[in-house]
């Protein structure tokens, strides 16, 4: 894999696009391209895998969109291009149908949730560029309902995303459902070990273009964290929306439960308040990104599906009310602000036991992160007095590994979750009960030496029970000659049906032991 050095260009029509493309953009008011735009379309449009390092909100759609158009229309062959999110979907196709409106171009969107039944339809009317989830895209392949033998050129964006979701196994079955001649982009904001895998396995000869270091944060975000208990964060989320109440603010919650709780009690606070996560719907999904982009909503409270699928223009502050899963996971939250050269504000909510995850994160980006106070908050000498010994995690993370549980929440000897006490089995039980008893105990009084009533009779077992001992209970009916209903151990009518039962019961009892 060799590395591209090449120096940035300044102008679309420098860049070899076609005459009706550049009055594309130009009616979009596009004439300068971004940093990836400028290295990545002259050696897509030459044909070349290219494999693109850049964060969110650098462009990289437009980079891989306005070569793939021009190819198909060159070529008459098909586009495929695969993301992680149904919003990320849903962003890409409409950066295509700004650019090929004018060129006839016509996309389908393959994602789950929607109706497969209108999918289908689209796919028969033959479009030109497929945009797909990996999830959608697979049972379309397993109906036989898309065809990919005719897809000259596919784009996996957002790679390393779609591999920390799991799809790598349905990505491999992509790659291997297309041509082998086809053309190749992988766009990705880190360039992990299983990016590079793809890279190496499936593209020929990729070139390499990184516009800036994998794992650096956006120069034009001002970032600051406020380290207080979790207690007072809330109280603290509360000034500081204050603070921002005309502005869109973005708040991410690493739980669904805590994504929805937080967007109930702001709503009721009287701050209209939107909620984004796996559980919603595909519709109310788009419902919210549709108010918080018109501003009808200025807050949106989100988990990590949406880190990498809103693309929202200026704004104003990315909250990290819980610090993500995964450190790199910090710096897709906060690239959704300061995007398209727009300044942005991004703070987290990091409590005193988490300051070695932060330190972490500090280390990914290559920077210290300034210690704000507010209220309830420490301040930052009180923060340099912490030990690290307070931290989460009991040895040193790497980048990408999961967070570890609380010492609190470990588990103790014996897979115990009930503060280091092992729950004694029913066995131990019964010993202990045996071993306590003031008598010992012994299993044939149950079965032969039971005591009798003052009438004579022993005692019956109205359910369940073994089949001896509810005949020898109706013996005992027959013989002591009581008036009343013969005892049939809540079976039958008779001593044979309450013996069969029991039997069957019996035998039912062993075949599953």
């Amino acid at each position: 894999m060799k590395q591209e050095t090449s120096k940035r260009i300044v102008r679309f029509t420098d860049l070899g696009l076609s005459d009706d493309l550049l009055k594309a953009l130009e009616r979009l008011s596009f004439t300068e391209p971004t940093p990836i735009q400028a290295k990545a379309i002259p050696l897509a449009l030459d044909g070349q895998d290219v494999i693109g390092i850049a964060q969110t909100g650098t462009g990289k759609t437009f980079a891989f969109a306005l070569p793939m158009i021009q190819n198909i229309m060159a070529s008459g062959g098909t586009g495929l291009i695969v993301v992680p999110t149904r919003e990320l979907a849903f962003q890409v196709r409409e950066e295509i149908d700004k650019a090929g409106r004018a060129l006839r171009i016509k996309t389908a969107l393959l994602i789950g949730g929607a109706n497969i039944g209108q999918q289908i339809r689209s796919l028969r009317a033959r479009p030109h560029i497929v945009v797909a989830t990996p999830g959608r895209l697979i049972d379309h392949i397993e109906r036989k309902t898309v065809k990919l033998d005719r897809v000259c050129m596919l784009v996996l964006d957002e790679a390393d995303r779609m591999l920390d979701m799991g799809f790598a196994p349905q990505i491999n079955q992509v790659l291997k459902s297309v041509p082998s001649d086809r053309q190749t982009m992988l766009f990705s904001a880190t360039m992990a070990p299983e990016v590079a895998k793809i890279g190496h396995g499936y593209m020929k000869n990729p070139v390499k273009v990184e516009v800036i270091p994998t794992v650096t944060s956006a120069s034009q975000i001002q970032q600051g964290v406020f380290y207080v208990e979790a207690s007072k964060k809330f109280a603290l989320l509360e000034c500081i929306l204050e603070e921002y109440k005309d502005g869109p603010v973005l708040v991410f919650c690493r739980t669904k439960r805590g994504t929805q709780k937080m967007a109930r009690v702001l709503s009721k606070s009287g701050r209209r308040t939107e909620e984004l996560h796996s559980n919603r719907s595909l519709n109310q999904r788009r419902y919210a990104l549709a108010n918080f982009k018109s501003g009808k909503s200025k807050t949106l409270v989100a988990t990590d599906v949406a880190a990498r699928g809103i693309d929202v223009k200026e704004i104003a502050l990315v909250v990290n009310y819980d610090i993500p899963e995964r450190d790199e996971d910090y710096i897709h939250r906060i690239g959704r602000t300061g995007r398209a050269g727009h300044t942005g504000c991004a703070v987290s909510f990091v409590q005193p036991e988490q300051r070695r995850d932060m330190k972490a994160i500090e280390r990914l980006i290559g920077a210290d992160i300034e210690v704000l106070e507010g209220p309830g908050t420490l301040t930052p000498e009180q923060v340099a007095s912490l030990s690290y010994s307070k931290s989460r995690s009991n040895k040193k993370r790497g980048s990408g590994s999961r967070r570890q549980r609380p010492p609190s929440q470990s588990r103790q000897s014996g897979g115990s979750r009930s503060g280091g006490k092992s729950r004694p089995s029913g066995r131990s039980k019964n010993r202990q009960f045996m071993e306590n008893s003031p008598e010992q105990y012994d299993p044939r009084r149950d079965r032969g030496n039971r005591k009798t009533s003052s009438s004579g009779r022993k005692p019956t077992r109205r359910s369940g029970g073994n089949a001896t001992s509810r005949r020898r209970a109706e013996n005992s009916d027959n013989q002591s000659g009581t008036s009343g209903r013969r005892s049939t151990g809540g079976y039958g009518r008779g001593q044979k049906s309450s013996n069969s039962t029991g039997q069957r019961r019996r035998s039912s009892r062993r075949s599953y032991s």
